[in-house]
């Protein structure tokens, strides 16, 4: 008999070096959304945050800050959210490049 070599196809993901590499699509990004809730009223998220920043402190600055209600909701896929009362998410932005939590390319605005 003859011996064929057949190769077996295997899953392959174009991505794998990307992941480990500091290329740009590589890294962490800070989400700030807005959710609608009934009427005018509306919430700013702010997920992706390193988790080894304490989001209790952050929280209370950006209350003080910009004088709004908000909260620290546990998530299960998320991890920890923050949530602000209002449109904040130019100020959020700026703020959290402002204390050098994160740099202004890692931060991603969200909708309308």
């Amino acid at each position: 008999m003859v011996d064929l070599d057949v190769q077996i196809p295997t899953t392959f993901d174009p991505f794998a070096e990307a992941k480990d590499s500091d290329a740009p699509g590589a890294k962490e990004y800070v989400h700030i959304r807005i959710q609608q809730r009934n009427g005018k009223k509306s919430l700013t998220t702010v997920q992706g945050l390193r988790k080894d920043f304490s989001y209790e402190k952050i929280l209370k600055d950006l209350k003080k800050e910009f004088c709004c209600n908000g909260n620290v909701v546990q998530d299960k896929e998320l991890g920890k959210v923050i949530q602000l009362q209002g449109d904040q998410r130019k100020n959020v932005a700026h703020f959290l490049v402002q204390a050098g939590l994160v740099k202004k390319d890692q931060v991603k605005i969200h909708g309308f």
